[in-house]
C-alpha cells in the first residue's frame, strides 16, 4: 500500500472520532470507496460523508456511513464563498479529514473548517492544506481503485474491512416502491446501462444492445444520465422495432436512488465500464460488463457473479488487438473493432451462464 509520508504533523491521527471523508466525484469511484469507509469505521470512526449531489445517493445505500452531506457545489470552478460558508458551519464537529479526490479545491473545505487531521494523496499544489500525503503512484503503474482508497484508512496499520469487495444495500421498502412506480416484479426483468460518461470508446454499439434485448426472455430496462437519453431511446426504437415493446428507457428521468433500487431488483445487468457497472457489482447482481478501450484489469466490476467480455485478453480472437488498452476517449483508429466485435452472441452466452 505504501507508507505514510509525514508533511506537517510528527504523530499519525487518533483511531476514534468523527471523520469527514470528502468522495470522489464519478460514482464508480464512489462505489470504490466502500471498504475504505468500512475500514475507518472499524478503526472506531464515525464517518460523514462529503459529496456531490449526483453520488451523495451511493454513500445513502452505505451501511458503516453515519451522514451524508450533499456538497452544495457545482461541477468546476473553486467556488469560495460557498466552500468557506460550509466549511464554518463544519468548523468544530471533525478531528479528522480524508480527501479522495486530488484536486486542490477538494482540500480547500477541511483546512477552512480546522480539522486537525486531513489525509490524502497528493495533488495539485496542496501540500499546505494536507497535514499527511501519501505518494500518488502514476495511473499507468497503479493498482486496483479499492486499494487505492483504501490505503487511505492507514497505511501499513491498516484495519482491513471483513469484505474486501465493495457492498451497497438497498432498503427493502425503496426497492418495494421502484418496483411498484415501475409496475415490475423483483428479478423478472434486466437492466442495460448503455452509457458511458468517458466517451464513445467505452460504449458498446447501440444496435448490439437493441439485438441482445430483443433475444431476452424478460422485459429490459435501460438506465443512465440525461446525456443518455437519445442513445437509449435510439435503442428502444431498434429493440421494439418502432412499435411499444417489452425495451422502456428511464434515462434522464430517474435519479440514482431510483436507479440504485433498480438495479438491485434486477435479475442481471449488461453494461458498459461505468459507474452503474461499478454499483451492479456492489449489490451483487448477475453482470455482464463490456470492455472496450479501458481495462478490466484496473476497474473491474467486483463480484462473484459478474463476467467480463474484453477482446484483448481472448486467444480466439484475430488479429489481435495490440491497441488495447489504449484509454482514449474516441477510437484513435477509428475501428472501434474492440466493442463493435464483441457480438450480441457472446454477451448472450456469458449472460445465460451467469443465471
Amino acid at each position: 500500500m505504501g507508507g505514510w509520508s509525514q508533511l506537517m504533523l510528527s504523530t499519525n491521527p487518533p483511531g476514534g472520532g468523527d471523520t469527514l471523508l470528502i468522495a470522489p466525484q464519478w460514482i464508480g469511484d464512489a462505489v470504490m470507496t466502500q471498504p475504505l469507509i468500512a475500514a475507518l469505521q472499524a478503526q472506531g470512526q464515525r464517518i460523514t460523508v462529503g459529496a456531490l449531489p449526483w453520488v451523495a445517493p451511493v454513500y445513502r445505500a452505505m451501511a458503516e456511513v453515519h451522514r451524508v452531506i450533499a456538497f452544495p457545489f457545482a461541477h468546476g470552478g473553486l467556488q469560495w464563498t460557498a466552500r468557506r460558508q460550509l466549511a464554518k458551519e463544519l468548523r468544530g464537529q471533525f478531528q479528522r479529514a480524508v480527501v479522495c479526490p486530488n484536486s486542490f479545491k477538494s482540500a480547500l473545505l477541511p483546512w477552512w473548517a480546522g480539522i486537525e487531521h486531513r489525509i490524502g494523496y497528493r495533488g495539485e499544489a496542496r501540500y499546505g492544506l494536507l497535514t499527511q500525503a501519501l505518494t500518488n503512484p502514476p495511473k499507468h503503474t497503479r493498482g486496483s481503485m479499492v486499494a487505492h482508497y483504501l490505503a487511505l484508512a492507514g497505511g501499513a496499520n491498516l484495519a482491513a474491512p471483513a469484505q474486501p469487495h465493495p457492498v451497497l444495500h438497498v432498503h427493502a421498502d425503496a426497492l418495494a416502491a421502484a418496483l411498484q412506480s415501475e409496475k415490475l416484479q423483483a428479478h423478472a426483468y434486466y437492466v442495460f446501462a448503455p452509457g458511458a460518461e468517458y466517451g464513445p470508446a467505452k460504449r458498446w454499439p447501440v444496435a448490439h444492445f437493441a439485438d441482445l434485448a430483443r433475444g431476452l426472455d424478460a422485459p429490459v430496462l435501460l438506465l443512465g444520465s440525461a446525456k443518455d437519453a437519445a442513445m437509449c431511446e435510439e435503442i428502444v426504437a431498434l429493440a421494439n422495432r418502432g412499435a411499444a415493446g417489452p425495451c422502456t428507457s428511464l434515462a434522464g428521468r430517474a435519479g440514482l436512488d431510483l436507479a440504485l433500487s433498480l438495479v438491485a431488483g434486477a435479475r442481471a445487468v449488461v453494461s458498459n465500464d461505468s459507474g452503474l457497472m461499478h454499483v451492479a457489482a456492489a449489490l451483487g447482481r448477475p453482470q455482464v460488463a463490456l470492455f472496450g478501450s479501458s481495462s478490466p484489469l484496473h476497474t473491474p466490476p467486483l463480484s462473484d457473479v459478474a463476467r467480463v467480455l474484453w477482446l484483448k485478453n481472448d486467444p480466439a480472437y484475430q488479429p489481435p488487438l495490440d491497441c488495447a488498452p489504449c484509454f482514449a476517449r474516441d477510437c484513435p483508429l477509428g475501428h472501434t473493432r474492440c466493442l463493435r466485435d464483441l457480438s450480441p452472441g457472446m454477451a448472450a452466452q456469458a449472460l445465460a451462464g451467469l443465471l
